[in-house]
């Protein structure tokens, strides 16, 4: 299996289900807390409704006609800043270390760019580290605080691009 094997396309109301069940089995495979995180969130059970807002933008990876990881973006939440966020970006174990990280990343950047935005921010965890290494080959760097208030306390690691 290969990359080719998989199809990244924008999300649709039919993803919900499937996205959100990404979305939290991987929040729970990788021992994070439910609270403070995007498991908690509303927007994650109806991920095609919380994208369908201007310069917002959802894609989905597909494997088989299955939904097996996504990621998005939209303005980063309390921000005066022209920053966007790279949101809920998860996949199984399936889609792991075959470059769609870096495919997915490149496609939110690049509607990011088309959106006019100037950044873009992320939260993770400490010990999310392939997720870590892949934000930082791609160009994001470490801050020392947070940017705007997104709600998950519970992420404590915040990166920033230029785009």
């Amino acid at each position: 299996m290969t990359s080719a094997d998989f199809i990244i396309r924008e999300i649709k109301p039919t993803d919900n289900i499937e996205i959100s069940k990404v979305i939290k089995s991987v929040i729970l495979e990788m021992g994070a807390p439910k609270i403070g995180t995007a498991y908690e969130d509303k927007a994650t059970d109806i991920m095609f409704e919380t994208y369908q807002k201007e310069k917002v933008a959802y894609f989905v990876v597909v494997y088989k006609n299955k939904v097996i990881g996504g990621a998005g973006i939209a303005k980063l939440d309390n921000c005066e800043a022209n920053i966007c966020e790279l949101q809920k970006m998860y996949f199984l174990p399936i889609a792991r270390g075959k470059g769609l990280g870096t495919t997915l990343i490149s496609k939110c950047l690049e509607k990011a760019k088309e959106f006019g935005f100037e950044s873009c921010y992320l939260e993770t965890m400490p010990y999310m580290q392939a997720a870590r290494k892949l934000y930082n080959k791609n160009g994001f760097l470490n801050l020392k605080e947070p940017i705007g208030n997104t709600g998950h306390y519970a992420c404590n690691v915040w990166m920033l691009k230029k785009i």
